[in-house]
């Protein structure tokens, strides 16, 4: 990927993210924009969005965001000098959540591991 690209990326990201706390500051509390991969030629985007709460907020918020992607890209286009204003798309972000749980597990098996050799160190 690009050095342009990645700076485009990043750019965004950081915009998205003050839009939301500057103009939907309650609705967005939960709301954090994990990152954004926008394709080279700028006519696509996608923005990794993760949400803390129970699966029913979470839809709720995903929902809210959505209603209001076109309200975000109108903002983006007013503050970001680019070539195009990439079409973006949101996407839950479940990265932290996979990587709980498999941290979950390795601490399960370790303390296992640990369980199966403290007997055999008393006998």
């Amino acid at each position: 990927m690009s050095t342009r690209i990645l700076r485009v990326n990043e750019l965004i990201h950081r915009e998205i993210g003050a839009y939301l706390r500057k103009h939907h500051q309650s609705e967005a509390a939960t709301i954090t924009i994990t990152g954004v991969e926008v394709t080279p030629d700028l006519h696509h985007g996608k923005v990794y969005v993760s949400v803390t709460g129970d699966d029913a907020h979470i839809e709720d918020r995903f929902k809210w965001l959505r209603h209001h992607a076109k309200e975000i890209r109108h903002e983006l286009a007013r503050n970001l000098v680019l070539k195009q204003m990439p079409l973006l798309t949101y996407q839950i972000d479940t990265s932290t959540e996979r990587g709980n749980r498999i941290l979950g597990l390795l601490d399960e098996l370790a303390a296992e591991e640990k369980a199966k050799q403290s007997p055999d160190a008393g006998a």
